[in-house]
Formats: C-alpha cells, sequence, structure tokens
C-alpha cells in the first residue's frame, strides 16, 4: 500500500512539473518594420520557421510604413526593436537623443533596388540616363541616397543631368511609374519583377551592385531596451543568424513557398525570381555582424548626399559584440 502511495505522489508531483514547464510564456518582443518588403526574407523566414520561439521569445511584428515613424515607434517604446536602415540611427544620435538607438544585426548588406527602364534597353549605358526623365525615391531615404552616390559615381549628376522626380510617396512610386510620362526610375523586387512580366519596364541595373556593401536595413534598438533585456537580444539575434544561415543553404523556390504567407498577393513564381536575383547579388546579409567598412561606406554615401548630420563613430552606434558571441558559440 505504501508503494502505492509513493508512486502516486512521485506521478503527481512529475505531472505537476511537466504542467509548469508547458505553462512557460516565451518573452514577448514587439517588432516594428519599416515596410513590407521581400527584401528582408531572413525575418519572415525566422518567423516562419520558428526559429524566433525556439530561442524562447514570442516577436509580435507590425508593419510601421516609414523610417520616420518606425524611429518614433521606437524611441517612445511602442516597439521594441526595429527593423530599419542604420541612418536613421544616426539622424536620431544627431538630435541630442538621451535614450538613442544601437544596432545590433545587420539584416540586408546591398541596397535593394533596380533601375527600371520604360523602354527596353539591351544596351543600356548609364550615360543613357542624362536628359531623361527619373522617378526618384524620397529625399534623405536610402535608396534615393544610393541612387544619387552611384549617379555620380558614373558621372551623372542627378540635379542637373537628370529630370529627377522626387514628390511621389513611396507606395504610389510604382503605379505613378506606370501610369506617368517617366524613362526610369528605382524599383524594389518583387515590383521590378513584376513590372518586367506585365511589360511595363525593364531592369537594365542594380543599384546593389554598383554601390557595394552597406548596412541598408539593420535590427536596432535603444539603450536602455538593450542593458535592461540583453538575453532577449541575445536570443533574439541567434534566431535571426539561424534564418541567415538557412537562407544561405536553401534554394530561391522553397524560400520562396516558405515566406509567401507574407506576400500573398505576388505569385509564387515571381517570388522565386525575385529572391534569386537578391542572393545572387549578395544581398542578404550571411550574418548579422555590422562591420566598420559598411559603416564608413554608410556615411560616405550620406555625406554625398548631403544628408550626413555629423561624423558619427562606428563604436557609437554599433554593437557587434552580440552577433560575434552568437556567430562564435
Amino acid at each position: 500500500m505504501n508503494k502505492i502511495r509513493l508512486f502516486a505522489l512521485v506521478s503527481g508531483t512529475f505531472l505537476i512539473f511537466l504542467a509548469a514547464c508547458g505553462s512557460i510564456e516565451n518573452t514577448s518582443i514587439k517588432l516594428g518594420e519599416v515596410t513590407r518588403s521581400l527584401f528582408y526574407a531572413p525575418q519572415y523566414v525566422a518567423l516562419e520557421k520558428g526559429f524566433f520561439e525556439e530561442e524562447g521569445l514570442d516577436v509580435e511584428l507590425q508593419t510601421v510604413w516609414g523610417g520616420d515613424k518606425t524611429m518614433t515607434a521606437l524611441l517612445s517604446d511602442g516597439i521594441d526593436v526595429a527593423l530599419v536602415g542604420a541612418e536613421t540611427s544616426i539622424y536620431v544620435y544627431a538630435q541630442d537623443s538621451n535614450d538613442y538607438a544601437i544596432n545590433f544585426a545587420q539584416l540586408t548588406q546591398t541596397d535593394g533596388t533596380f533601375l527600371v527602364a520604360k523602354e527596353q534597353q539591351p544596351d543600356f549605358e548609364w550615360e543613357d540616363l542624362k536628359g531623361s526623365s527619373f522617378l526618384g525615391q524620397r529625399k534623405g531615404g536610402m535608396p534615393q541616397m544610393v541612387g544619387e552616390f552611384v549617379l555620380k559615381q558614373h558621372n551623372i549628376d542627378p540635379h542637373n543631368d537628370l529630370n529627377l522626380s522626387q514628390n511621389i510617396d513611396f507606395a504610389n512610386i510604382p503605379s505613378a511609374f506606370a501610369s506617368g510620362d517617366y524613362d526610369y526610375v528605382q524599383l524594389f523586387e518583387p515590383t521590378a519583377s513584376v513590372f518586367e512580366k506585365e511589360g511595363n519596364g525593364h531592369v537594365v541595373a542594380s543599384f546593389g551592385e554598383e554601390s557595394g556593401h552597406v548596412p541598408y536595413t539593420v535590427f536596432m534598438a535603444k539603450q536602455s531596451y538593450m542593458s535592461e533585456n540583453e538575453d532577449n537580444v541575445d536570443a533574439f539575434t541567434r534566431a535571426v543568424y539561424k534564418a541567415q544561415n538557412w537562407v544561405e543553404e536553401t534554394d530561391p523556390a522553397e524560400i520562396a513557398e516558405v515566406i509567401q504567407p507574407y506576400f500573398e498577393d505576388v505569385d509564387l513564381d515571381i517570388l522565386t525570381s525575385s529572391i534569386e536575383r537578391y542572393k545572387n547579388q549578395g544581398s542578404f546579409a550571411t550574418d548579422p555582424i555590422l562591420d566598420e567598412e559598411e559603416w564608413n561606406n554608410l556615411k560616405d554615401i550620406m555625406e554625398e548626399a548631403g544628408e550626413l548630420p555629423e561624423d558619427v563613430p562606428y563604436k557609437d552606434l554599433v554593437n557587434t559584440e552580440i552577433a560575434e558571441e552568437v556567430i562564435n558559440n
């Protein structure tokens, strides 16, 4: 009889232990992305493949639509982590913020836009742009700054050699180009591939290939959040690195199938070709480290565009210790 009681007691204790383990909740992190873009494919892979959950995190993704809005949400604690261009951290720092944002994990390492022409140009030369009507991106944003940087490398003054338009909101640029009297435009994927498929435009060059490595989109958090939630940031970075490795080793078609829930209006073949295009030009960072050479390239691009408010040291706004520890372990 005593053995029965002992067995019941042990069994009951074990069941309570299992119930307690099952009731442990993952840590919640509010993540804000600057826009919805397949350029951020590794992020969606981390969500869909359960890499965040494996690290004990419950990541709630929201699309904030715009760099200014994203940084406002981050600084006001509307989100914990932001996926946005690294240049926004420089803008905030230059405003003497007491609790500025720190870049801790890089997601993309090139510009993500392509030069799309209204007409087919199999023998395109950059010189062809002179005198053309060019629909550009928002002033001060990375697409426009990189675009101007590349044009100047090809001896083109964007404000004097082009009929440059910058008065269209980001979301409306594709439709404005399709219906307007423009010769060229900068477009992200999958829009560039959709335009090619529908005959509304033709990719003639890549700004990502021309501009080199740059911390185009980076995960960042406020200083206070990082110091108070070090374990969360470590776990978040590990999940991102898992996704980066998976994307690097996986066929574009399989990646497209995984992230399609985030792009329900885009055909699977377009998603696949767009991801292949980004992979071929090395746009997806293969690890979360933002190195100093990339940071300096970013500042050169901003300075060339007249948008660098001050020379912010790499060590002040970039934390590589977390990413390095994740990779080494």
